[in-house]
């Protein structure tokens, strides 16, 4: 599946307020699947001493799931195609790779 193919199918099932819209709601909702793929790895590591098996991993997988689903939402929202932000976003890293600028912080390294 490419990029496009899953922003389109997604979309079909983006029922909420003001859909087309609403870039607010979907941002709410990554932070909140974010924090749960958070808090499902801090409890791999509070109950399983770090150890990941694959009932965890599968669990993750879901939330990383829900974390793409409003990603892609929130890219319909502004007028992005995914795959113009995931190459944006490989062109920045390896410009900072080839500068050095990996490290540290700052949005403009």
């Amino acid at each position: 599946m490419t990029f496009d193919e899953y922003q389109k199918q997604s979309r079909v099932t983006a029922h909420y307020p003001n859909a087309g819209a609403n870039f607010v709601y979907p941002t709410l909702g990554l932070v909140g699947e974010a924090g749960e793929v958070a808090e499902k790895i801090k409890k791999v590591l509070r109950d399983h001493d770090g150890i990941m098996n694959d009932i965890k991993r599968e669990e993750i997988k879901k939330e990383l799931g829900d974390v793409l689903w409003y990603v892609s939402q929130i890219a319909t929202e502004l007028n992005f195609e995914l795959k113009a932000i995931a190459a944006h976003n490989l062109e920045k890293l390896r410009s900072r790779m080839e500068r050095g600028t990996l490290g540290g912080s700052g949005d403009n390294r």
